[in-house]
């Protein structure tokens, strides 16, 4: 099948007028990452506590804050780094300091790195969220995997936002059960 069959079908599948539609390829992936979507970072001192960490995150419902000295990228401290050195350890989040459980000298990238890049990190490091840092290591931005994942949506408007809200899940009867 060709792509204009294809256009076709789905402007009458859909009954919308004709429309561009863009075209994921590897360039694509060489797309800057001052394209996307990203927030600035959450910031917070070097020293600042565990408990000032979360109270941000939650105010402003992210999954990570910067962490800097100097307004120079320290660390970052992640909900994983939280779950996997506070909860259970019976630390208490008052009076640790986020320097204690932060991961240190996170790897970053910077605005003008390729999203290809953040996609690498992110499957090889297994990480969620990338610090973007400036020439003098200031944060100025994080890329998370939601940042990636809706950036390539925008490829697929069609086929991932005219889903069903659920899968459909078709069930076959066994013959003689």
């Amino acid at each position: 099948m060709n792509s204009e069959y294809i256009d076709e079908e789905l402007s009458e599948m859909y009954d919308e007028p004709e429309r561009e539609f863009k075209t994921l390829s590897t360039d694509t992936l060489k797309t800057p990452l001052r394209e996307l979507k990203t927030r600035e970072p959450a910031v917070l001192e070097a020293g600042s506590t565990v408990q000032q960490a979360i109270e941000l995150m939650q105010e402003k419902q992210i999954g990570c804050v910067v962490v800097v000295k100097n307004k120079k990228l320290a660390g970052i401290l992640t909900e994983r780094d939280l779950l996997m050195k506070l909860i259970g350890k019976g630390k208490e989040p008052e009076s640790l300091k986020v320097d204690q459980i932060m991961t240190p000298d996170p790897e970053t990238l910077q605005l003008d790195d390729m999203i290809v890049f953040a996609m690498n990190m992110m499957h090889v490091g297994g990480y969620r969220h990338i610090p973007v840092v400036d020439e003098q290591n200031a944060p100025v931005a994080v890329v998370s995997v939601k940042d990636v994942l809706d950036f390539l949506s925008r490829y697929f408007p069609q086929e991932v936002l005219n889903l069903p809200p659920r899968p459909i899940r078709r069930t076959e009867s066994r013959e003689g059960a």
